[in-house]
């Protein structure tokens, strides 16, 4: 498959970094960094948060960890479009262990613009595998901001930061391709990079899908898997954000093999 062409440094040049902060990736112990991430894309906070033993003893992981954070940001009378709506991210203890099936899975809930009840919906690509390898057990976003915004975490760099994003394309299957060679550190980086974005569609429908992507190195380009239920993609762009950006280090094996006697 060939590549399309971008002037990725052109598109890099127009962001403005609205607010960010560095840190320090943790391990995973037994299925969990420990750490979730909150951020308010409108107001630009950015904060680390403490995962507690009683989160994981009675809501594990996975839709558990988004439901019980989304409680503590919405209301009775939250609505789908209020800036307090969140969006929340997680995967579940095994999520990026290859050796059990479906732990690529994400789960992601909000309140959803087709019932108005909270919703959850399960998703492929690599998101919820690689926010855990960046250092976090899931991610909540909240706000509403008045331009386009992305959010890039970014465990390689240590950095996590909201960014304008202002003439990348709203389409998921052009953007994941744009943002995935802005972010990657070369070509043999592409595969670690993970983007939720949702197309231009979603903001003229209540049954927006997010996408999720995962870079295909057979075809030499980004797909993209669907969260397909409750319409949370129209509530990324009632946002305004562009998309979630996942970054991490590469992964390096911690054991070596000795050949020969």
């Amino acid at each position: 498959m060939s590549r399309p062409a971008f002037d990725i440094e052109a598109l890099r040049a127009k962001h403005r970094v609205v607010s960010s902060i560095d840190y320090q990736p943790g391990g995973i112990d037994r299925g969990y960094t420990r750490k979730w991430l909150r951020v308010d894309i409108g107001t630009g906070d950015i904060a680390i948060r403490d995962v507690t033993e009683q989160m994981i003893d009675l809501f594990i992981g996975g839709k558990g960890f988004d439901m019980r954070l989304m409680w503590d940001e919405v209301k009775p009378d939250t609505k789908w479009d209020s800036p307090e709506n969140a969006i929340c991210i997680s995967s579940g203890p095994l999520g990026g262990t290859t050796s059990y099936s479906g732990s690529g899975k994400s789960l992601v809930t909000s309140i959803s613009p087709t019932t108005g009840a909270p919703i959850d919906s399960n998703v492929g690509g690599y998101f919820g595998p690689y926010l855990k390898f960046c250092g976090f057990d899931a991610v909540v976003v909240v706000g509403k901001s008045a331009d386009e915004r992305i959010l890039v975490i970014d465990g390689a760099r240590g950095s996590i930061r909201i960014e304008t994003a202002p003439d990348e394309a709203v389409d998921s299957h052009v953007l994941a391709e744009q943002l995935t060679l802005m972010y990657a550190a070369g070509e043999g980086d592409l595969p670690n990079v993970s983007v939720v974005s949702a197309g231009r569609g979603a903001e003229r429908t209540l049954i927006g899908c997010l996408n999720f992507s995962w870079y295909d190195w057979r075809r030499g380009g980004a797909r993209l898997k669907q969260a397909g239920r409750g319409g949370i993609g129209t509530v990324l762009r009632a946002k305004r954000i562009k998309a979630l950006v996942a970054h991490p280090a590469p992964w390096r094996p911690k054991w070596t093999v000795t050949v020969g006697p």
